[in-house]
């Protein structure tokens, strides 16, 4: 017998079946039998796709979305959210999101970090390792709290962002993520919520690196390369090309021009409103979705913003409320009126039965009472808690800029400026000029000669 093979018994109903194995899939001690070495190099490249949204991608988007002199402070505070929050996840965010239940809303603080527990069996799923699950509900964490930057754009004083961005993970995103993705959470049984269109978006309430990254988000939902990975993928894109090309249409109707910002606009709205039923719709449905997302948050923000006295008094930089918001309470709701009841079990297994699955007419109905439910509780929660975080941090620190910074931007904050080594609009003296004649020389060098 060939030593690229190995023979396995399986006793399966009293019947002996011989098993060729390629010697690439042996059990080994760094690849144990439950492991799936397919699944898990899919996750791992999930996540690193859902990772890249934040950076580069949401710290390239904020720093050329802005105006120029909050170009550097809002990549850095991208920047700063990424990594913070991993380290409050590590040490104490993870387990408060999905380990034992503390209270209905909260599980007990605990520490991500010991090898017995990352290199475990992911129970839920049971093909990777518990590094997977915590490595990929990172990345979501991380991206939902600089979303929440996004409506804070060349607004917040940069030190109070440092004092929120753990405050919040720890008490509003982590209360989400367990009442709704938890199984002991108190509405994990009854929300349909397939990658986060409430705990994400509704809670924070971006394009190439998004786009694509946005791939990862949902097609890695599943923990495992399935055929609820492949449906998430196709229905993520068709619902997000549905959105811009509406979004492009209704500003080209209205307004007679088309913009940029426009189908950027429309792409988020279209990639937020599909997350939480990316893979339990079909995709016919996802095109529904997609126009849906492309016209009414359009409408919320380019025609009723402008109208709307309380919105106008609302400092929102990049208008994360209606490309986020509003665009994930769309999901939400959507996802109850046309998730799948065979996707829904390929999803969450036989045993979970939603109102929408119970083969009853009303079904749907009810499921849309219980997508609400969810979507008042995400809102409420987050506004007395995000509401409380910054009253505390204001007796600390001022949680706005002072005007002189504001007027001044990144050299006030930072002491940099963006896409400038002379100042900003300034001619190079005549010296230097003389010398970027000799391109082989670096230019730090030529700075100091000067």
């Amino acid at each position: 017998m060939s030593n690229n093979y190995s023979d396995i018994i399986i006793n399966d109903n009293n019947n002996i079946t011989l098993v060729l194995l390629p010697k690439g899939l042996w059990a080994t001690e760094s690849s144990p039998e439950w492991l799936n070495k397919g699944d898990n190099s899919w996750q791992l490249t999930a996540t690193t796709m859902v990772g890249m949204q934040s950076v580069p991608g949401l710290v390239i988007l904020y720093g050329s979305m802005v105006k120029r002199k909050w170009a550097v402070n809002s990549a850095f505070m991208a920047l700063y959210g990424f990594a913070t929050v991993l380290i409050c996840w590590v040490l104490w965010g993870h387990h408060m999101s999905f380990g034992s239940k503390w209270t209905p809303f909260v599980g007990k603080p605990g520490l991500a970090l010991s090898e017995k527990f990352l290199l475990g069996q992911f129970s839920k799923f049971g093909f990777v390792p518990m590094a997977d699950f915590v490595y990929y509900e990172f990345v979501f964490a991380a991206i939902t709290v600089i979303l929440v930057a996004g409506s804070l754009l060349g607004r917040m004083n940069f030190y109070a962002w440092m004092m929120f961005v753990p405050l919040w993970v720890s008490l509003s995103y982590s209360v989400g993520a367990f009442s709704v993705w938890c199984e002991d959470g108190f509405l994990h049984d009854v929300i349909i919520d397939y990658a986060g269109g409430y705990v994400i978006h509704l809670s924070s309430g971006v394009a190439g690196f998004l786009w694509l990254g946005w791939a990862g988000f949902n097609g890695g939902s599943p923990f495992a390369a399935n055929m609820i990975a492949s449906i998430a993928i196709l229905n993520t894109h068709i619902c997000t090309a549905t959105s811009l090309l509406v979004w492009v249409s209704m500003d080209m109707i209205v307004y007679k021009k088309s913009s940029v910002i426009g189908a950027v606009q429309g792409m988020i709205t279209g990639l937020v409103c599909i997350t939480p039923g990316a893979g339990i719709v079909d995709p016919w449905a996802a095109g529904i979705m997609g126009i849906l997302s492309g016209s009414i948050p359009w409408y919320t923000m380019m025609v009723l913003h402008k109208k709307s006295v309380i919105f106008q008094s609302v400092d929102d930089t990049l208008g994360v409320f209606h490309t986020h918001a509003v665009a994930g309470l769309l999901g939400g709701l959507l996802s109850g009126v046309f998730a799948q009841t065979n996707l829904l079990e390929m999803m969450y297994g036989s045993s979970v039965r939603f109102a929408v699955s119970n083969g009853k007419p009303g079904g749907w109905f009810k499921q849309l009472g219980y997508q609400l439910e969810g979507a008042v509780f995400i809102t409420v929660w987050n506004v007395v808690i995000t509401s409380l975080i910054c009253l505390l941090i204001s007796r600390v620190v001022n949680l706005r800029m002072s005007e002189e910074d504001l007027e001044i931007g990144d050299d006030a904050v930072h002491g940099e400026e963006v896409y400038a080594l002379w100042g900003d609009g300034e001619r190079a003296p005549s010296s230097h000029r003389r010398w970027q004649m000799r391109p082989r020389i670096p230019s730090i060098i030529r700075l100091r000669r000067n």
